[in-house]
């Protein structure tokens, strides 16, 4: 359960302000459409996320002892400083599909963009930490649809109220502690 809901935390509140969730945003206001556009947030993340943990499991089962750890903690330090960093939409991501309907252009812009993002890597490293893929995708999935679900139904007006920078710091403090906490354990 523990992973499950670190998991779900750790990407609700990293999502905050990232590309996709800006990429959720052009696709709502794109195609007006937001059930298929949360199902294929929801396929593209379970597919991407699946894939991440699975690769965070296998590298935890391979790679063992304290360096490993270290290496862990290292990499949710890394992460909270990569989430200081406001993300920008990029011209070509907001442009993936636009023929191929709401459900199919979200499913693979979500996918694409995923790829490399610090919620896989954050998907990768609770993965190795916990080595539990089924409760660590189930928990970045959640934690993705939290952050992505109100945007596209709420767009603009959501994000406008919400304070991005102190949601961002936030976001960072929890990277921030556990990549303390790994340390600390190891």
């Amino acid at each position: 359960m523990e992973a499950l809901l670190t998991s779900t935390l750790v990407v609700a509140l990293a999502e905050i302000g990232d590309k996709t969730q800006l990429l959720a945003m052009v696709l709502a206001a794109r195609f007006r459409r937001p059930l298929p556009i949360v199902a294929g947030i929801l396929v593209a993340t379970l597919a991407n996320h699946f894939l991440a943990a699975l690769a965070g499991y296998h590298v935890a089962g391979l790679l063992e002892g304290a360096w490993f750890r270290y290496a862990v903690g290292a990499l949710f330090l890394a992460m909270a400083a990569w989430t200081l960093v406001p993300d920008k939409l990029d011209d070509d991501e907001g442009h993936t599909a636009s023929q191929a309907g709401a459900f199919m252009a979200t499913l693979v812009a979500f996918f694409l963009v995923e790829i490399g993002d610090k919620t896989q890597v954050a998907t990768i490293a609770l993965a190795a930490r916990f080595e539990a893929v089924t409760m660590v995708t189930l928990g970045t999935t959640l934690g993705m649809l939290l952050a992505n679900v109100p945007v596209v139904y709420l767009g603009d007006r959501l994000v406008s109220r919400l304070p991005l920078g102190a949601v961002r710091i936030g976001a960072a403090l929890l990277f921030l502690a556990l990549g303390v906490w790994v340390l600390a354990t190891a």
